[in-house]
């Protein structure tokens, strides 16, 4: 799908104010209510807008600490990567999961209270994968810029 400048200030807004009135959408980028809605109705029916969500604030709801685990597996293949996968998707305090070129496989962003919560973590879950031959974490110190914004 083919997208123009109208449509690109469309997603500019919405990733930032998902939720705009359709009505403020459409006087923002310069078109009718009705244009403005049917534009979105496309750029979500095409996948382009995955889905719409709140964001919250981690430092309020008690897990203030950010860790990134680097994870090498024992093996590439396809199954034990497929099980590592599984797996990981079931630790609710990991907010991403990422399979890497380099020298680590995967690398995982979590949250956690503190040091012993991220322990905590550690031992229920982060040892528990299958497949890992090590493991290597690093705590944020600092969040220096974050967003959620694609350019577009």
């Amino acid at each position: 799908m083919q997208i123009d400048d109208t449509d690109r200030r469309i997603l500019r807004v919405l990733q930032r104010e998902g939720r705009v009135s359709n009505a403020e959408l459409a006087e923002r980028v310069h078109l009718s209510a009705s244009a403005c809605h049917r534009r979105v109705q496309r750029l979500e029916a095409a996948g382009m807008i995955r889905g719409y969500v709140a964001l919250l604030d981690a430092r309020r709801l008690g897990v203030p600490a950010t860790v990134f685990v680097e994870i090498t597996l024992t093996t590439q293949a396809d199954e034990v990567l497929e099980a590592f996968e599984q797996a990981v998707r079931r630790v609710p305090d990991v907010l991403e999961c990422h399979l890497m070129a380099g020298t680590a496989d995967y690398i995982l962003k979590l949250v956690a209270e503190d040091t012993e919560d991220f322990a905590r973590i550690h031992r229920q879950y982060l040892t528990r994968l299958p497949g890992v031959a090590q493991m290597k974490s690093s705590f944020a110190l600092r969040t220096v810029s974050e967003t959620t914004a694609l350019p577009v």
